[in-house]
């Protein structure tokens, strides 16, 4: 069969949406698809401007997904503004995607502390020497400031307070696979107290 026309049935899905989504994550590693983490995030401005771009998945539980960025940024202040935000990834090779919607709260300083020691040391000078989306001179004047922070620090640079981690708190999630003929499975999962209902769309 091809793999852009695997049938999405109801009585395949589980009942936890977390559970379904780390079964089609764990599909799309296995499958070796470059970056399976990427999804895109969607934000807005407290009127209504949208704006999205690519962010990389670093958890998903039952508490959420979570991704870093720099509290400053454009999408930093979106959030600040309008605590809402959606999310999508795709993957090609599996004709499949999955959606989510929600609100947005940021980790704990101990949380983003964690994951910011983690990184790899050019990741961490890069992530506290740029002032992202800011306008800046140019390219040079980023390097020079990674290769200070580089010489006065070392590998001891410590996570700077404008970046750090946010968690989408999902209130609906949106798994869809892709048919030949174009009528396409798409399943919702949408909250209702503590559980969630289950319903097929029209593609």
């Amino acid at each position: 069969m091809d793999d852009h026309d695997r049938p999405l049935r109801r009585e395949s899905l589980d009942r936890n949406p977390v559970r379904q989504f780390e079964c089609w994550l764990a599909e799309a590693r296995a499958a070796g698809i470059e970056l399976p983490e990427a999804m895109t995030l969607a934000t807005a401005t407290s009127s209504g401007t949208p704006s999205a771009r690519i962010v990389l998945l670093k958890g998903a539980g039952e508490d959420g997904l979570s991704f870093y960025t720099g509290y400053e940024s454009r999408k930093g202040g979106e959030l600040a503004e309008n605590p809402r935000a959606a999310l999508v990834l795709y993957w090609h090779p599996l004709g499949r995607q999955v959606r989510v919607e929600g609100t947005i709260e940021r980790l704990s300083t101990d949380v983003s502390d964690a994951y910011f020691a983690s990184r790899p040391l050019g990741s961490r000078l890069s992530a506290a020497a740029s002032p992202q989306s800011e306008v800046v001179a140019s390219r040079d004047e980023l390097e020079r400031a990674a290769a200070e922070l580089g010489r006065r620090h070392g590998d001891g640079i410590a996570r700077p307070s404008s970046w750090g981690g946010y968690r989408l708190a999902p209130a609906a999630w949106e798994f869809w696979q892709h048919r030949l003929d174009r009528l396409h499975d798409r399943f919702r999962y949408r909250r209702s107290a503590e559980s969630w209902i289950i319903e097929r769309l029209a593609p």
